[in-house]
């Protein structure tokens, strides 16, 4: 019998007080009880419907059904058909705006918690599932994909499993992406994602780190070595607003923070990155990063932290669970607020001047635009000033490669579904092409270029 209960199993979570002074894990997972419980609200539509809004089409029905009757390694073997990375997927992906938001249980109740249940049995494998997977006979084919971020990763471990030899060139000395640089320990542990990546290096992928494509190899070098390239090398350049003060001792991009925080652990003790430990911290933004970096901020030990957005909380674009955890912790929202300028004395930060706004018609992104108020400014005291507001392709690629078509913003130029580039051989999908996205969205262009690299080797 289903389990009509209109609300989901609550996810249990670190205390708000003592979590916003640690980077363990917010979000604790659920009990194999909770799960069971859980899965037992679905209905097992017919038409499923939560599966046309994943991105990379796991048969949602099937997973849960068998989470249902406490089978949770078929529930994982179903999963892991359509994707690479769900302990990660099931930690970070938006599911209130995807599979969950199509859920039927969603119309008068809360729908089923997909996302909650994907992570429990991706855990329950990772701790339970000592076997080795199975290596593919390899089909004589190479492929290089550049970037071991979520796009990256998903090709290559897709690629694999059809026999090819695939090698990931990444930049970084530690594979993963944004999923290492980007996201936050307490939110997705790195050891969650070591996990992830070590699966697949058992079926065969390779990972060289420390490689910059564009500099220590190039495109054209790939090209002669490999039958096929990807391109999943993200975005991972940062923007700025350009008003005066930008270059202030105590200003930086959320990229470089985060950064220096998540991959260099930054807040440890014995850490040799440097990082300002301020006391008033302002995060210019609304996103995800935004809200990462804030409760990093707060974690290093500041005394405030402010989250400056211009819209207010209804266009606020990150997920609606995170807002909740940053006000929870204590972080402060000035909404409808934008920043004019970042003031300092002797080439450090003293504060953020702002005007308030209030919203006017929408504009191109259907989002209300804000307006400025006449004789609305006022300062923010800060003495550190964290620029989230989105980031671009690094254009090295772009600048050692002929041939290869770029949109005028940075990202290179790819067929939708395929992937194909104005370069014969040469595929590209996730930030590369679309600007900062989701892990999930990525990914599901890493799978679907995998496929038209597939068949592109096949029919060569």
């Amino acid at each position: 019998m289903p389990n009509m209960s209109p609300n989901k199993n609550a996810m249990p979570v670190q205390d708000a007080h003592e979590r916003a002074g640690n980077f363990d894990e917010v979000a604790l997972g659920y009990s194999a009880e909770a799960a069971i419980d859980e899965a037992a609200r679905c209905l097992n539509c017919k038409n499923k419907p939560c599966v046309s809004g994943c991105p990379v089409h796991i048969d949602i029905p099937a997973f849960i059904a068998e989470t249902a009757k406490g089978n949770f390694e078929a529930g994982y073997d179903i999963i892991a058909k359509s994707s690479s990375l769900p302990a990660i997927c099931g930690r970070v992906c938006p599911q209130e705006n995807q599979c969950e938001k199509m859920c039927v249980r969603g119309i008068k109740t809360e729908p089923v918690g997909i996302g909650r249940l994907e992570r429990f049995v991706a855990d329950w494998h990772l701790q339970n599932n000592k076997d080795m997977p199975a290596k593919v006979q390899p089909n004589g084919h190479k492929v290089a994909v550049v970037g071991s971020g979520p796009a990256g990763l998903a090709c290559a471990g897709d690629l694999a499993k059809k026999g090819y030899a695939v090698t990931i060139y990444e930049a970084l000395h530690t594979p993963g992406g944004v999923l290492v640089y980007g996201i936050p320990e307490f939110r997705l542990p790195k050891e969650i994602v070591a996990k992830e990546i070590k699966t697949l290096k058992e079926i065969g992928v390779e990972i060289a780190v420390n490689t910059v494509v564009g500099r220590t190899i190039t495109m054209d070098e790939l090209s002669a070595e490999y039958d096929a390239i990807f391109i999943g090398s993200g975005a991972g350049l940062p923007k700025f607003m350009n008003i005066p003060g930008e270059n202030l001792n105590g200003v930086y991009s959320a990229n470089e923070f985060l950064t220096r925080v998540n991959l260099m652990k930054a807040y440890k003790e014995n850490a040799h990155t440097p990082i300002m430990h301020a006391e008033k911290v302002a995060v210019v933004g609304g996103g995800n990063v935004a809200m990462d970096a804030a409760r990093c901020a707060l974690r290093l030990g500041a005394q405030k932290v402010y989250i400056v957005y211009r819209r207010s909380l209804d266009e606020l674009p990150a997920r609606k669970e995170e807002v909740e955890h940053a006000m929870e912790e204590g972080i402060e929202f000035k909404l409808l607020t934008n920043p004019v300028e970042i003031q300092g004395e002797n080439g450090f930060v003293t504060g953020i001047r702002c005007v308030e706004m209030e919203l006017g018609e929408p504009d191109a992104s259907g989002r209300r635009k804000p307006v400025e108020k006449e004789n609305s400014a006022f300062t923010l005291d800060c003495d550190c000033v964290i620029m989230a507001i989105g980031t671009s392709p690094n254009p090295l690629i772009k600048s050692t490669t002929a041939g290869l078509e770029t949109e005028k913003w940075g990202g290179i130029v790819a067929e939708p579904i395929t992937g194909q580039t104005s370069r014969t051989g040469i595929f590209a999908g996730g930030d590369a092409v679309t600007g900062a996205a989701t892990v999930i969205l990525a990914m599901g262009a890493g799978k679907n270029a995998a496929e038209a690299i597939d068949k592109y080797i096949q029919e060569k």
